[in-house]
Formats: C-alpha cells, sequence, structure tokens
C-alpha cells in the first residue's frame, strides 16, 4: 500500500495549524513544549508501527524475533505508551492528560540513556496550563485529531537506508522552534538562533573530521547542529573540497530546563544520539570537564544571552575553573565577557576556534570590560569581527556582532568586516541572504588564505596591532571601516537657474489669481 507523503511545507503548514488549539488560551512560550513534545512522540510512534510491520511482513508470526529486533532499535517503545494506543483507548477518558504523561514516563524509562528528563517537565494533567479538566481534555483531543492528519504520518519517511525522515522532520521540529520564538518575543529569542546566522557561523568555524563542538548556551540546539551539519552535508560552493562526515563529538549546557529537554530532542531527531547534552549554569557550574578540567573543543560557539545582568558575578569570585584570572573579571551588570572567557577557556591548546555572537557594546565598552578585550588582543586570539544587520534576532532591534578568536595564530592582525547594510528587509525579520552570507564567508576566506589582503572598500579591512593599539583597544567597526558616502557636490549654477524658473512660474500663478479674486469683487 502507498503511503501519502506530503513535503516538508506541508508538514510544517499542518504542524503550525496544530497550534491553533492553545492560541488564544495559553502563552506560546508555555505550548511550545506541549506541540514539540507531541511531535517528537508522534515520530517515535511512527517509526515503531513502520518498523514493526516491516518485520511482521518478513517474519510473521515470530513474535519472539520481532521482540528481539524491536529491542535493537535507536530507541525501545514500551507496550501501550505509542501515539496510537492512547489515542484509541484513552480519548474519551477523563483523565487524558495523565494517561499521555504516563505513557511518556514509561518511554523515557525505558530510554534511559537518551532521553533521562526529557519529559520530567512536561505536564498534560496541568490545570494551570491548560485548563479545568473538560476544557483541557477538549483541548487535548483537538490535538491528537491535530497530529492525526494524513500529512503528519511519518511512516511515509521511514527509510533506514539514509537519513531522509530525520531531516524531514528535524526540519519540522527547527520550523516550529523558529516560528515559536517569532511568536514569543525576547522570550523566545533566547533559546534560538536564526537559521542564516547558525549557517553563517558553521561555514566561517569550518568543523573537520574528528572534531569536537561545544555550544556551553545550547538552547534548544539549532545553532550546534547547524554546525555538526557542515560535516555532514558541507556547503559545496563555499566548501567545495570537503566530503561529508559523521565523525564529530557534540556537547552542550543549557540553564532552562525546558528548553534542555528540546535539545536532547532535537539532537534525537537530527540523528545525533551521542550528543551530551547537560542541564544547568555554565558560568557558576560548568558540567561538562574532564576530571576537574572544563572539557576542551575545537570549536566552540554559541549565542548566548546578551548583557545579562544576574550572571553570576557573586559566585565566581573564587573560580576554581580561573576562567576569569588571565583576562580579568567581567563586570557585574553585564555577562557578555563571562561567556566569552568561558568559551576561550575552552578552547583546544592548538586547534581550538570560537564564534560568538555579542551585542556591539563588547567592541567598545570601557571598564574591566576594555581591560579584558586589550588583554585578549595582546593574547594575540582575536582574529576577527564582523558587523551584522539590525532586527536579525528574535526580540530585538539592535545590530550585534559575530567576534572569532583563535588559538595558534601566525599573525597578529584583526579581520573587520561591516556587513550591516546587506540584508533582505521583508517581511517582520531582516534575514541574511544567501549572497551576503557567501560574502561575508569568501571575504573571510580570503583572509585567511591571503597574506596580502587588506581592504574592500567600504566592507572590509585588516586592521594591524599597531593600528588596534592607537585606537586604544577600541573595535568599534568605523574605526576601521570606512562607509562614509560623501555628498554628491551641488551643482550651484543649476540651482540658481532652477529658482529662477521656479520665481517665473510663480509670478505666472500670481497674476492668475489676482485675475479671479477681482472676478469676486475681493482685493488682489
Amino acid at each position: 500500500m502507498t503511503i501519502f507523503k506530503p513535503d516538508q511545507d506541508k508538514i510544517n503548514n499542518t504542524l503550525w495549524k496544530a497550534c491553533d488549539t492553545f492560541r488564544g488560551t495559553v502563552d506560546p512560550a508555555q505550548y511550545k513544549d506541549y506541540i514539540l513534545v507531541f511531535l517528537f512522540w508522534k515520530y517515535l510512534s511512527d517509526v515503531h508501527r513502520q518498523h514493526e510491520a516491516t518485520l511482521r511482513e518478513k517474519y510473521g508470526d515470530n513474535e519472539e524475533l520481532i521482540r528481539r529486533k524491536l529491542k535493537r532499535d535507536r530507541f525501545v517503545l514500551p507496550e501501550k505508551t505509542s501515539f496510537y494506543y492512547v489515542l484509541e483507548e484513552y480519548r474519551n477518558d477523563a483523565e487524558l492528560g495523565d494517561k499521555i504523561n504516563k505513557a511518556l514516563q514509561a518511554i523515557e524509562d525505558a530510554n534511559k540513556q537518551k532521553l533521562e528528563g526529557v519529559f520530567r517537565n512536561i505536564d498534560y494533567n496541568s490545570e494551570p496550563n491548560l485548563g479545568e479538566t473538560k476544557a483541557r481534555n477538549r483541548r487535548l483531543k483537538s490535538l491528537f485529531g491535530d497530529f492525526s492528519d494524513p500529512a503528519l504520518n511519518f511512516s511515509a519517511f521511514v527509510d533506514t537506508s539514509d537519513t531522509g525522515m530525520a531531516d524531514v522532520i528535524g526540519n519540522a521540529y527547527m520550523y516550529l522552534i523558529s516560528r515559536f520564538a517569532s511568536d514569543s518575543g525576547k522570550k523566545g529569542g533566547e533559546f534560538y538562533t536564526p537559521k542564516e546566522v547558525s549557517k553563517l557561523l558553521a561555514l566561517l568555524l569550518d568543523p573537520q573530521p574528528g572534531e569536537r563542538i561545544y555550544d556551553p548556551t545550547i538552547g534548544s540546539g539549532s545553532l550546534a547542529i547547524t554546525v555538526a551539519d557542515e560535516l555532514r552535508h558541507p556547503d559545496k560552493e563555499l566548501h567545495p573540497d570537503k566530503k561529508p562526515s559523521n565523525d564529530f563529538a557534540l556537547y552542550g549546557q543549557e540553564n532552562n530546563r525546558s528548553t534542555w529537554a528540546l535539545a536532547k530532542m532535537n539532537m534525537f531527531l537530527h540523528n545525533i544520539d551521542g550528543a551530551q547534552i547537560e542541564a544547568g549554569d555554565t558560568i557558576t557550574d560548568p558540567k561538562l570537564k574532564e576530571g576537574d578540567q572544563i572539557l576542551k573543543a575545537d570549536i566552540v560557539v554559541a549565542n548566548p544571552p546578551f548583557s545579562l545582568k544576574k550572571w553570576g558575578y557573586e559566585d565566581v569570585q573564587k573560580d576554581r575553573h580561573k576562567r576569569f584570572t588571565l583576562h580579568g573579571m567581567p563586570p557585574k551588570s553585564k555577562g557578555d565577557y563571562a561567556f566569552i572567557l568561558h568559551m576561550i577557556a575552552s578552547m583546544k591548546a592548538t586547534t581550538g576556534r570560537v564564534g560568538v555572537v555579542a551585542p556591539h557594546g563588547v567592541l567598545f565598552r570601557g571598564g574591566a570590560e576594555g581591560r579584558i578585550r586589550k588583554s585578549l588582543i595582546e593574547a594575540n586570539l582575536l582574529h576577527a569581527v564582523i558587523g551584522l544587520p539590525a532586527g536579525l534576532f528574535f526580540g530585538t532591534g539592535i545590530p550585534a556582532a559575530i567576534l572569532l578568536f583563535k588559538k595558534g595564530r601566525s599573525h597578529k592582525n584583526v579581520l573587520f568586516i561591516d556587513a550591516s547594510s546587506d540584508f533582505d528587509d521583508r517581511g517582520t525579520q531582516n534575514r541574511l541572504r544567501r549572497d551576503d552570507i557567501k560574502r561575508i564567508v569568501e571575504t573571510y576566506q580570503d583572509y585567511e588564505r591571503d597574506p596580502d589582503f587588506k581592504e574592500i572598500d567600504k566592507y572590509a579591512y585588516k586592521a594591524t596591532r599597531a593600528e588596534i593599539e592607537e585606537n586604544d583597544f577600541n573595535l568599534n567597526i568605523p574605526r576601521y571601516v570606512d562607509t562614509f558616502e560623501p555628498e554628491k557636490p551641488v551643482d550651484l549654477e543649476a540651482v540658481a537657474e532652477e529658482i529662477h524658473d521656479l520665481e517665473a512660474k510663480l509670478g505666472v500663478t500670481r497674476k492668475k489669481l489676482d485675475g479671479y479674486l477681482r472676478e469676486l469683487g475681493l482685493p488682489a
């Protein structure tokens, strides 16, 4: 039997429509968890259902063999826990929310290594979030109906020969997360980096086989996954010689427990089962360690919260990892450099490189931040500064910059790129276009390969250490990239002639008006 196979847009649109069940009654910051967990549950159920059907077709009534085969799957779906079982048995049950909770808990318990804690903070029986019993059950039944749409029958994508299904479901998951971030404003933007910015960082950092990728503020995981995908599915236009590879290790930490669960599910959906994602505050309690030392990675990438006020200043005065000893303690009221210094401390000694999104203030603010900036430059760690357009990030219109740091640099120059004017402004959110990304990456590649690279007029400039010192270690991009456009010279003779013509026309008009007034018996 042929199973209807919808395209990606159809899946995305159907999923977004399913959110109508909650709109107007539940805040997007809350209902996103219910929708995303339902999507994850439906994915697991469809994969299991299709695999079991395939095995039955192959092995007939050999139940023992079929059970053994199913137990060797990427995950185990215990009996009576699938989406379909709960739908058929409990759709009209007064305790429907509780039945869903128990099914999810059983799935988590059966897959502890991959899913432990993922469903701990989701409660489909919550009266504060979903309403009293009658209203709650009505919403849950509606949700079951939405996910029973043929467009969300993921059985059609089950293909053990490639990652096709993971791509489709993973893309749908990332699509939902981006829409939730847009709807939720600033709160949503804390856990999602626009895909174009993630792609840009992935291309700039250029992950290589065998490398470790680490995001200390991993959020929903979209940025780290995009970096990993530059290994699994290289951009052939910008990295033409790169061959696909699954040889990488991925690590991350997230402070928000619900967002941590999203990251865990996102990794599973993208077939990155070995990812180690920890829950907790990266600054005050870094979980990813080797012995007593902070984990070292080849690529450290992040979009930390901008200028976080309560970042843990008091808790790290005696930081046993000495992240703030060498370059200085960040100011109490702004945590940007706390995250940057943690990332630098997490770089491997020779291959380490950092890509971090930050507000422009980190480039020029004085005081403690000025001293840290000076120390990082004198340590020859800063490699490039890229100014991005305003309005790219959810919940804030302020422009951001990408700072690239690198260990083992062979020179003391710093590349500055002003890409603030290159973007698509259609829609409610500004967006980097493919050509915008390509221009940044190709400029960066030229800087990396060509010792004689100097500048691209009004776009990029390679500054020497001496020039940066002359600017008192201020990294404000306009100090290095002159984007000033002089006004065209004024042709005074042409202006005088235009004024003369206008005065003549005005005289004619006045005469006509005076004539009309006299005809009406009015004073001219």
